[in-house]
């Protein structure tokens, strides 16, 4: 008796892989679902860009979440998701300053010029037609802008590079005075501005009496808020140099002082004229302190020690806050000073590339 045995069945391969959504699908069901969240809303007539951009992103998202999890899975549409949600988060944190950049070129576009730039602004009365007329112009907040704000580097810069080697070359872990220094340095870095102002007026107050306007007191309350911001970036890019650099400077026998400065320093150059750059940049558009300190002028005054100065910041303020009677002429005046004072941090900026590329050490 034979048994009889069946023929195995034939086993289906399983399979590892799954569909796949083509390449061009998230761009395409962006602008689509854009189009008809704004036909939508166009038709309902609640058209507005903040809410169409809001559930754009929403209906995108969703839409990306069923049609990946059908055809690819699972864990390939959390992932879509996650993407689209980063991406997301980054337009709504460029949105803004897309927005405010455009507002200030497109209206101060419409007053800055050559005369606007090299002519001394203000109001003009004429005694025979009794007439008080806006003359456009900021030379006198353009200089005051950079006197003020070159004082203020000239303070800050050796005191701030001074400290940051102090602490990173010299001061032990364990040093009391090393640590009394950082402590303060992070207690300066999250002083409010205003309050920089007002420490400067009251010690030029004390120390020049009562009229103590002037744009070295505007320099003093900069500086208040430039050296932590030096010392905190130069600090760091110290921190960054190999200690191979500085123990084959040693072994060679070259003083410390010398290996901390054309070895070390010179090693964190880039690093460290970028983070100048950056406190600057982050005090040449400061209004509050510069406003106690040094008060605002519409006449030029070039002299940094006697009487108040006008900035660029301030003039914006002060044209927008407190116009004169021709209150459309003061606002473009303040679109002017803004757009100048954008226009001279980018330039700053540029400087600030070219030198650390220079700086930087070249790749052989």
């Amino acid at each position: 008796m034979t048994a009889v045995t069946s023929a195995p069945a034939t086993a289906q391969p399983m399979s590892l892989t799954s569909g796949q959504l083509p390449r061009w699908i998230e761009p395409v069901l962006a602008i689509g679902t854009a189009v008809v969240v704004a036909a939508v809303l166009l038709v309902i007539q609640l058209f507005n860009p903040a809410v169409w951009l809001v559930l754009t992103a929403v209906v995108y998202l969703i839409a990306v979440a069923i049609g990946s999890s059908i055809v690819e899975g699972r864990r390939k549409a959390v992932d879509r998701v996650v993407r689209g949600l980063v991406v997301c988060a980054f337009v709504l944190a460029v949105a803004p300053l897309i927005s405010t950049v455009w507002t200030v070129v497109a209206q101060g576009l419409k007053v800055v010029n050559w005369d606007f730039v090299t002519k001394v602004g203000g109001t003009i009365f004429d005694p025979n037609t009794l007439a008080v007329t806006n003359t456009p112009g900021a030379l006198q907040a353009v200089v005051g802008t950079l006197i003020i704000t070159g004082i203020a580097a000239l303070i800050s810069v050796p005191i701030g590079i001074l400290a940051a080697v102090y602490l990173t070359e010299y001061a032990q872990p364990s040093n009391p005075m090393r640590r009394t220094v950082t402590f303060l340095v992070d207690v300066m870095t999250g002083i409010p501005s205003i309050v920089a102002g007002l420490f400067a007026f009251s010690l030029m107050a004390l120390i020049v009496g009562p009229k103590a306007f002037s744009g070295f007191s505007a320099s003093i309350a900069l500086c208040v808020l430039m050296i932590p911001i030096v010392i905190r970036s130069t600090e760091e890019m110290i921190r960054l140099v190999p200690n191979e650099l500085r123990e084959a400077s040693l072994a060679l026998g070259v003083p410390r002082a010398t290996t901390i400065i054309k070895v070390v320093l010179r090693t964190a150059a880039s690093g460290i004229v970028t983070g100048v750059v950056l406190a600057v940049a982050r005090v040449i558009g400061e209004t509050a302190p510069i406003f106690i300190a040094a008060s605002f002028t519409d006449n030029f005054n070039a002299n940094p020690f006697n009487g108040p100065m006008q900035t660029l910041p301030v003039m914006a303020y002060t044209a927008y806050s407190f116009p004169g009677k021709d209150i459309e002429a003061s606002q473009a005046q303040a679109w002017g000073a803004a757009l100048l004072l954008v226009i001279v941090v980018v330039i700053f900026n540029l400087i600030a590339r070219i030198v650390a590329k220079a700086f930087a050490p070249k790749s052989r």
